[in-house]
């Protein structure tokens, strides 16, 4: 049975030797066939250069450099549509997930009820004000996708072939990759793994906020739901107060009065109505992004002893010099 180790390098220049090293004698206390894809995208640092020295000692390395920096989950999936073995291991290279639990990992495959084993936080990690938002963040996900994502999952997971190729069958171009593991489907178990650093994520508020509202608008048309029930909520509430107000006047003979309540009602729902106009605009956005049918990533070159420098993908209706 074969394995593919697959892999992105971005500022990796300090971990791509340890990581080879380490993930290579996992992988053959148990595999008898390896192969290694590392997956350069666009690092500023010696990465690459680091990473081809790899390949040229060992024939089992494929480097796959990519014209620039599309992002780490476009950098996954290509590398995914390069892998040939029979499994696939896939795993971040910066050594926060420890490539020995791939050990784990098998041990849990090998009991043959399931296609996907995936490394799970037992608890997520950070102080209470970086959980926080991320707790908030899911619940309201979960709220509304079509297809909740487990919390606190690992990139590290072993896949059968199967599934990596139904996987790659997606031709969405902004996505979460969590998302499509989880819509992809099959037989799918975590276990707690461990992540080593305890180090503040690197990410920033406004990608935080931009990430998530990525996240929602592709992943559910929930929320398009959502704001039809506002809407029609607010039409409902303002017929009832119409109908109160008239009741009143022709009844009581109190005549509506006040200005403030007027200005408070417009900026009201002048405010929501510009939040509408934006959620909209964000999915038609969306949509032109997916009609344009561009590659998520443009491989500038692929290096492995057994084949040409530019290396076509086993993937059907693709345009040249591009992975779908």
């Amino acid at each position: 049975m074969k394995l593919s180790i697959v892999t992105t390098l971005y500022r990796s220049a300090t971990t791509v030797e340890a990581f080879y090293q380490r993930a290579m004698t996992a992988a053959e206390a148990i595999f008898p066939e390896i192969e290694l894809i590392m997956v350069n995208d666009g690092s500023p640092d010696d990465s690459l250069a680091r990473a081809l020295a790899l390949q040229k000692k060992d024939p089992r390395i494929v480097v796959v450099d990519l014209a620039r920096n599309f992002g780490h989950h476009k950098a996954m999936m290509t590398g995914l549509a390069y892998a040939a073995g029979d499994l696939v291991f896939l795993i971040d290279s910066d050594l926060e997930e420890k490539p020995e639990d791939l050990a784990a990992l098998h041990q849990r495959f090998a009991k043959g009820d399931c296609d996907v084993v995936f490394g799970a936080l037992p608890t997520r990690r950070g102080g209470f004000f970086e959980r926080l938002p991320g707790a908030l963040f899911f619940t309201l996900l979960d709220f509304l996708s079509d297809h909740p994502i487990p919390r606190n999952i690992l990139t590290s997971r072993l896949m059968t072939r199967q599934y990596v190729q139904a996987l790659l069958r997606h031709r969405d171009r902004a996505f979460s990759i969590s998302h499509l593991w989880q819509v992809t489907g099959f037989r799918q178990q975590a276990i707690a793994l461990e992540k080593l650093s305890a180090s503040p994520t690197s990410y920033s508020l406004r990608h935080r906020v931009e990430m998530a509202i990525r996240d929602i608008t592709t992943t559910s048309s929930k929320l398009l739901y959502l704001i039809f029930y506002v809407g029609a909520s607010i039409f409902g509430l303002s017929i009832a107060v119409i109908l109160f107000v008239l009741w009143r006047y022709f009844a009581i003979g109190i005549a509506v009065s006040g200005f403030t309540s007027v200005i408070i009602s417009i900026w009201f729902l002048g405010g929501l109505i510009t939040l509408i106009l934006g959620i909209l605009g964000i999915y038609i956005a969306n949509i032109l992004a997916e009609t344009k049918r561009r590659p998520y990533t443009i491989v500038r070159k692929a290096y492995r002893s057994d084949a040409p420098a530019i290396v076509p993908l086993p993937r059907q209706d693709q345009p040249e010099g591009s992975v779908r």
